[in-house]
């Protein structure tokens, strides 16, 4: 996740984004469910009415933007801590009948009958409540990264597959493809205005979350985004924050990699999970790119800094989570702006986009893929950082590595 502001390396932007979630997070995850009967005629008019499943940061932040937003009706929210629930349920005035906790909490929201579900738990169960409420003919807008596997991540390709058949809309959250200074350099470099793009850099650094040490069970890893500290939950620092610089380099490419290799470390003082949280990596692409990404999430006084630069023949060009996206070349370029406030208002924009895709039945879901491409090509770099080798696309996928976490002892 990232940050807003327009001094990307100040001490106010590291208070923005990440400690805006840490400071709201309470609790473990959020997601939201939704169900399908209205989209033609005068129920077109009517609110979305919505699910929220897991209200932790993130998803408490969502569920408050939900219930601004003039199209949207919170009606029921799942978390697996039976104490959020009732708080968030009565702040939002969610009858009690349509509150629901512990790991199966998502199963009575899909069934309590929603149009559409947010997803906004730990990712590592996205797969498996998306699939379910795909199947009960809910929209799905779930947060990224996708899963924290290759088996899930395809999962949810074929999902969003599933969905435009069925007719329902299915988005991913990235904010970085909703900035409009973002939006209009990417166009130009694809239009050629820097020649032909040789190099890729991309950088993300942060200052990572609490670590305590680990308990009889995971319950006290689903608070306060501890779980991205943990591979099996929530898919590690790379695939869960660095994703975003990433996603820009895959935007810039218009391809995923074919390859990765590299190195990562441990670096933070006694670590408790089993993330790595210092990479350096390189990916190839089948037509030659080169895309370096360096990575590191420690708590150092840096602070939070997300962008990726593009190297062409006759110019570059920055894009940015938190700072300026331009274009400088030989041939022109574009003055572009700063690119601030990136987190909330790029999820009021795809908010906005959900809920018009929703109403005037738009069902091609062109977050789905692209964000799938991105998670997987997080997890390639993962592995290839863990191995410290070279590892291809191809090799990733035959592999199709599972990770399940060990939700033993843990409320149903």
């Amino acid at each position: 996740m990232a940050k807003e502001s327009n001094k990307p390396r100040s001490q106010e932007n590291t208070l923005s984004r990440r400690k805006f979630i840490t400071g709201m997070a309470t609790t473990a995850a959020s997601l939201a469910i939704m169900k399908p009967s209205l989209v033609r005629g005068s129920q077109a008019n009517s609110k979305v009415e919505v699910g929220c499943i897991g209200l932790g940061g993130r998803g408490n932040l969502i569920a408050n933007m939900l219930t601004k937003h003039e199209g949207f009706q919170v009606v029921s929210v799942a978390d697996y801590f039976g104490q959020v629930v009732q708080r968030v349920g009565d702040r939002l005035n969610v009858p009690k009948s349509r509150r629901f906790s512990g790991l199966s909490g998502y199963k009575k929201l899909i069934a309590s009958k929603v149009d559409a579900v947010f997803l906004e738990t730990p990712p590592c169960f996205f797969p498996e409540h998306a699939a379910a409420a795909v199947d009960a003919g809910c929209h799905v807008y779930v947060a990224k990264p996708v899963a924290v596997d290759v088996p899930g991540c395809l999962s949810i390709g074929e999902l969003g597959k599933k969905s435009t058949r069925d007719k329902l809309v299915f988005m991913v959250d990235f904010q970085t493809r909703t900035d409009a200074f973002n939006i209009e350099a990417v166009k130009r470099c694809h239009e050629g205005l820097i020649g032909k793009v040789s190099l890729l850099s991309s950088i993300y650094t942060d200052d990572g979350f609490a670590d305590p040490p680990k308990t009889k069970t995971v319950e006290s890893r689903l608070r306060r985004l501890i779980w991205v500290n943990d591979i099996e939950l929530g898919g590690g620092m790379i695939v869960n924050c660095d994703i975003h610089a990433i996603d820009l380099a895959l935007w810039i490419a218009g391809a995923r990699p074919t390859s990765a290799m590299g190195c990562s470390r441990k670096a933070k003082p006694d670590p408790h999970g089993d993330t790595y949280d210092v990479y350096s990596l390189t990916y190839q692409f089948e037509n030659g790119l080169i895309l370096n990404h360096r990575g590191e999430h420690l708590r150092n006084t840096h602070g939070f800094v997300c962008n990726c630069f593009a190297y062409g023949q006759h110019g570059y060009m920055e894009t940015n989570y938190d700072g300026k996206a331009w274009i400088r070349g030989n041939r022109g370029g574009y003055k572009g702006g700063v690119v601030e406030n990136l987190y909330v208002g790029g999820i009021s924009r795809n908010l906005d986009t959900f809920h018009k895709s929703i109403v005037n039945g738009v069902y091609d879901n062109p977050t789905v893929q692209s964000s799938v491409n991105s998670t997987l090509a997080t997890i390639l770099g993962r592995e290839a950082g863990r191995r410290n080798t070279m590892m291809t696309w191809d090799q990733m996928i035959r592999e199709n590595k599972k990770i399940e976490p060990d939700l033993s002892g843990l409320k149903q």
